[in-house]
């Protein structure tokens, strides 16, 4: 982690934590569940190699920024409040954007409220998902996948990190990180029980050194923070409803692995090569299917996606 600086900015009513390297037009990494800015640690070194400033916050309830206690504290207004402080607080009318899993959701979010402040968009594993006027979104979870499908087992709070709590963190964290399973995601009530034991080996791309600070983080703060942005997820369709039909009008660079499970369930793959999602995000400029990688590509697939994000936004 040589070079990268630590620091925290008071935004929008809380204290955030940033990891920044680098000098030069701003590019900023938003990471995803269960994870931290050092889920970009690959992309920091790189991008600021290039003559970029990177920054890479843990957003709000995670890591050492701060975790307000109300659940709904976590809205996609509360949210994207945080970041646009950010962005004011680094003195930049715009940024490049770069972001993976909630934090490529709180992205699209961004890029419809805000395209001002988005110079352009390097989105990783979940496409722009466009409200649906006709049901509110944990209704079809529901229906579609059942009660056990993850995101409803999320909702209760306190059930699933108490959990989560019969068990290892480092346990946890192994198995979000390296689960190539394919199909929606579903957590059975003795799922805690069934997770590999320790002697599973780790793949190539993550270290022990990497499961051990995630692990560390995560038994200081626990989860419920980041299980908050899943339980305002029916709150953000209300709150959205004025950008019903609103498309996204930013540049855009979409990457994922064809082993993701965001790509291979949700009807995902369809929405793509159906031409619907370059329908939603016009200026859409190109799709990046990446053979034999799964859902944490910025760390399983890191070379490669270095590349795409420079590639892609050294054009503007």
């Amino acid at each position: 982690m040589e070079g990268i600086e630590h620091r925290t900015v008071k935004v929008n009513g809380i204290n955030m934590h940033v990891a920044e390297k680098g000098q030069g037009p701003v590019v900023l990494f938003l990471h995803g569940f269960p994870e931290l800015w050092y889920s970009w640690r690959h992309q920091i070194q790189y991008i600021s190699s290039k003559g970029y400033h990177a920054v890479a916050p843990d957003l709000r309830g995670y890591g050492d920024t701060d975790a307000p206690s109300s659940i709904n504290s976590y809205s996609c207004f509360h949210l994207v409040g945080d970041i646009i402080a950010l962005i004011d607080s680094l003195g930049v009318e715009q940024v490049y954007l770069v972001a993976h899993d909630w934090g490529a959701t709180i992205g699209w979010y961004l890029c419809l409220f805000r395209p001002d402040r988005i110079k352009a968009y390097v989105c990783l594993s979940v496409p722009y998902l466009p409200r649906n006027p006709k049901f509110k979104p944990l209704d079809g979870m529901r229906a579609l996948h059942g009660e056990d499908f993850y995101i409803c087992r999320f909702q209760e709070p306190g059930k699933i990190e108490g959990e989560f709590a019969k068990t290892e963190t480092e346990k946890i964290i192994k198995n979000f990180l390296t689960d190539r399973r394919s199909g929606p995601p579903i957590l059975p009530k003795e799922w805690v029980g069934s997770i590999p034991k320790d002697t599973t080996p780790l793949p190539s791309w993550l270290t022990q050194q990497d499961v051990a600070y995630y692990s560390s983080i995560f038994n200081k703060t626990g989860f419920t923070g980041g299980l908050n942005y899943y339980r305002n997820i029916n709150s953000n369709w209300e709150l959205t409803a004025p950008w019903t039909g609103a498309q996204i009008k930013v540049p855009v660079k979409f990457i994922t692995g064809d082993l993701d499970v965001v790509y291979s369930s949700f009807g995902t793959k369809k929405y793509i090569e159906s031409g619907a999602f370059k329908k939603d995000v016009p200026l859409l400029e190109e799709v990046v299917i990446q053979e034999g990688v799964a859902h944490f590509n910025n760390q399983e697939a890191a070379e490669e996606v270095n590349k795409h994000i420079y590639e892609f936004i050294k054009k503007f």
